[in-house]
């Protein structure tokens, strides 16, 4: 045993012996330990006491620095701020099918490889949140939009000033994977400021720039193509909206993630009192590769595949998504094609879609309210099953719509506006069933949403990516009218999906391993309660 002055206690206090140098048998503790001597002869000093004490934290609900309390001006000017930079990713992820035919011409190559350059994008658009969600969730979101805006700015730069068509080809790839942040990050931007009352317009409204961008990029693309300035313009347009977008994120993004907001509170206020134990959770956090791997990649994989949910649900929305950018190919079949536009008119009929789209976030904004007052009612537990009545509609609208567009499109007999209007249709149903779905795996897994959606958003980024690749060919080969007759025919098959979901959606949610189903356990609380007040 050591002497009472001996004792290897790492956390005594230093005091008149502070330089004594530590003993043979305290180096041989810590060396046992370890640890390293504290230095300069000093003893271990004593441990804080509760670490708990030193740890920062909002001061209640209506703290003015939760983003949630923020004034109404500060939210709207981020949100039009990053609803832009989303246009921007989304708008360059089309522009180059209008840039395609230059970039063959120019380059003496096929059609297919044309139209690998909005495949590589969209490619992008799958493999890019798997860096920026992880990264806004460990350095919160303004860092991530950011970097990614420069990066789509210089990466569209370099595809317009490209002198060989691999260089198109690997740069377009990362433009995608820059564009792909606010697609990654914006939505959680909007749950930072935004609660559960008004956080789905606000996610409504990002989600129509998602769909919007793509559908306005064809027709000013076409009219740069064909001007005098040239297919490498529509880059330049691109890059100028990512560079715009990289201004207006320096200049006036704020922080809205909430840990990394009390990062800097404590960082503040470990300057101003000289207390450096003072802290916030967020920096005790380290990083482990391996548990990132298993939340960025394993988890979203395992719940993709194994929940029958997830898996039904994702098919659905990766047809919807691979048949956004299919459009681009079949618009310009026709309206090119069949009617003899030119290439800037014919993207015009896209504004069908666009007024579909812009219909069907009318309709969901005003069926708003009543979810509210649903959500009030039940102790604000959502219910995933109410998402899906406008998903029923919207789905058979937009089969229907497909086979509108095909049997009205393919001769010149009928006039341009009847395949035109058919847009209304496809335009109201890929909104409504896209956003409603994805809403719906957010309230069925919550804790567990984001890996749900990123496995979500990989498998319809493929979709997106492959879609165009084969349109031409089965166009061509089977004619619009058949090729959409097929494209419809699967859409039909589908439209009993939201009708399972909605009337047994709850027993599969039930049968879950990973589903949380909060409502069911509060319906099984209630059933209890009643039981025993019979008995």
């Amino acid at each position: 045993m050591f002497a009472k002055d001996e004792e290897p206690n790492p956390t005594s206090p230093s005091g008149s012996e502070s330089h004594r140098p530590p003993s043979i048998a305290l180096r041989t503790f810590l060396e046992e330990q370890g640890l390293p001597t504290f230095g300069k002869g000093k003893t271990y000093p004593p441990s804080l006491p509760d670490r708990e004490s030193y740890v920062v934290d909002f001061e209640g609900p209506d703290d003015p620095l939760n983003a949630q309390n923020w004034p109404v001006k500060t939210k709207l000017l981020l949100s039009a701020i990053l609803i832009f930079d989303s246009i921007s990713a989304t708008f360059g992820s089309s522009i180059f099918s209008a840039a395609a035919v230059g970039v063959e011409a120019e380059f003496h190559v096929g059609k297919e490889v044309g139209t690998l350059g909005t495949s590589l994008f969209v490619l992008g658009f799958a493999f890019g949140p798997v860096m920026w969600g992880p990264l806004s969730e460990l350095h919160g979101r303004r860092l991530p939009i950011i970097i990614a805006s420069f990066g789509f700015g210089v990466f569209g730069i370099a595809v317009a000033v490209a002198k060989d068509l691999q260089t198109i080809m690997i740069c377009r790839f990362f433009n995608g994977i820059f564009g792909s942040c606010p697609l990654a990050v914006v939505a959680a931007v909007f749950a930072d400021m935004y609660n559960n009352e008004t956080r789905g317009l606000a996610v409504a409204t990002f989600a129509a720039t998602v769909f919007m961008g793509p559908l306005l990029a064809p027709f000013i693309g076409g009219f740069i193509s064909t001007s005098y300035l040239g297919w490498r313009w529509t880059m330049y347009l691109s890059a100028i909206m990512g560079f715009t977008s990289f201004g207006l994120t320096l200049l006036f993004m704020q922080e809205t993630y909430g840990p990394i907001i009390l990062v800097k509170k404590a960082k503040d206020l470990r300057t101003r009192t000289g207390n450096w134990g003072i802290h916030a959770k967020q920096e005790q956090m380290e990083v482990n590769f391996k548990e990132l791997f298993v939340t960025v990649f394993a988890r979203p994989m395992q719940i993709l595949f194994t929940e029958s949910i997830v898996i039904c649900v994702t098919l659905y929305m990766a047809f919807l998504f691979g048949l956004l950018y299919l459009f681009i190919t079949s618009y310009a079949l026709v309206f090119q094609g069949v009617y003899g536009m030119t290439p800037g008119v014919a993207g015009l009929p896209f504004f069908g879609m666009i007024i579909g789209e812009i219909i069907a976030f009318i309709a969901i904004a005003l069926l708003n309210p009543a979810y509210v007052r649903k959500l009030k009612a039940n102790n604000n537990i959502p219910v995933p099953e109410w998402r899906l009545p406008i998903v029923m509609v919207g789905g058979i609208l937009f089969s229907a719509g497909l086979f509108w567009f095909g049997w009205t499109g393919y001769k010149k007999d009928i006039h341009w506006i009847v395949p035109t209007v058919s847009g209304l249709f496809t335009g109201f149903g890929i909104f409504s069933v896209f956003l409603q779905l994805l809403n719906y795996i957010i309230d069925a897994y919550l804790m567990f949403a984001a890996s749900a959606v990123a496995g979500n958003a990989f498998m319809r980024s493929l979709f997106g990516a492959i879609f165009p690749l084969f349109a031409r060919y089965m166009y061509e080969g089977m004619g619009i009218q058949y090729g959409n007759t097929l494209i419809g025919g699967v859409a039909a098959a589908l439209v009993p999906l939201p009708f399972l979901f909605y009337f047994f959606g709850k027993n599969l949610r039930a049968r879950s391993r990973i589903a949380p189903a909060l409502d069911l356990k509060q319906d099984k609380a209630k059933e209890r309660r009643t039981n025993s007040e019979e008995v």
